[in-house]
């Protein structure tokens, strides 16, 4: 497998950028998940230069007709997290996987009852390539109505609904605990059954696959381009983000993003209300273009 360890090479900033990567809530994204005409427009000149621009996000295939017109060239989107490469060329509900790294349901299950030992009161939903279900108690945090309403343990049974279709996240939540107590916890309980992270500003998780991230699936998809990690500028404001940031040549938190990510960044920008991907996308161009 591709690393998605920063390896020794040029300095970043003398090459010329072949790839965006840029998280979507939070970053690309303004506040009421409209794309600024601003944006839009840094997005079409980057792709018009010859830089490939892949928006990677924890959002599922499903969720993204929010950036389906803004796709050009390739049309990829790396979603759920890393857990999916998709094809966005055919629009909301016709996307194509072209690449699924799946959590094992054995995993999923050891991390459901670690954590329920670990953090009393959590709950949990699961997101599949096609289906969204979750446990009864599980709150309406999301923009859709669950497949199914059943316990975890049901939910991830060999002969469970969907049992087809591969799992790509568990989502868990919590009503009390802080979002980053919460995070802390989940990964010292779980440990290698999967990676955990979150992108959310309450106490809610998302649990992929051991070694599956943003940075990782977007290293496999930069080797199989060609691509190397100096030569990729990626945006974020969130934990899920910090591996990749953290992987990329050049990366820029954005001026609303959590303190972990302005850490692992190697530079920042404003906020996404600001069009603060834009800003830096226009300053690239004109300094190698």
């Amino acid at each position: 497998m591709t690393s998605a360890t920063r390896q020794p090479g040029t300095p970043a900033a003398a090459l010329r950028p072949r790839l965006i990567a840029t998280d979507l809530d939070g970053t690309l994204l303004r506040d009421d998940k409209s794309v600024s005409p601003r944006t839009v427009a840094a997005l079409a000149a980057a792709e018009d230069a010859g830089i490939e621009v892949f928006f990677v996000t924890g959002r599922p295939a499903r969720w993204m007709d929010v950036v389906s017109e803004h796709v050009h060239g390739h049309g990829l989107a790396i979603c759920g997290n890393g857990a999916a490469v998709v094809d966005l060329h055919g629009g909301p509900g016709t996307h194509r996987f072209v690449k699924v790294r799946e959590l094992a349901r054995q995993n999923a299950l050891d991390a459901v009852r670690l954590l329920r030992d670990a953090a009393p009161g959590t709950v949990f939903a699961v997101e599949q390539t096609y289906g969204f279900h979750q446990e009864p108690a599980y709150p309406k945090l999301h923009m859709e109505i669950p497949d199914n309403l059943l316990p975890a343990e049901a939910l991830l049974a060999a002969d469970g609904p969907d049992a087809d279709q591969p799992v790509l996240k568990i989502l868990a939540y919590h009503p009390d605990l802080d979002p980053d107590a919460f995070l802390t916890l989940a990964r010292l309980a779980i440990g290698d059954r999967a990676n955990v992270t979150r992108s959310s500003p309450s106490a809610l998780l998302e649990l992929s696959g051991p070694g599956v991230s943003k940075a990782s699936t977007l290293a496999l998809c930069c080797a199989e381009r060609g691509i190397s990690h100096e030569e990729v500028v990626a945006f974020g404001d969130m934990p899920n983000d910090v591996e990749m940031l953290t992987w990329a040549g050049r990366s820029y938190a954005m001026g609303n993003a959590h303190p972990a990510v302005v850490a692992a960044a190697s530079g920042r920008t404003v906020a996404n209300n600001e069009d603060g991907v834009a800003v830096v996308i226009e300053r690239l161009l004109a300094e190698h273009i």
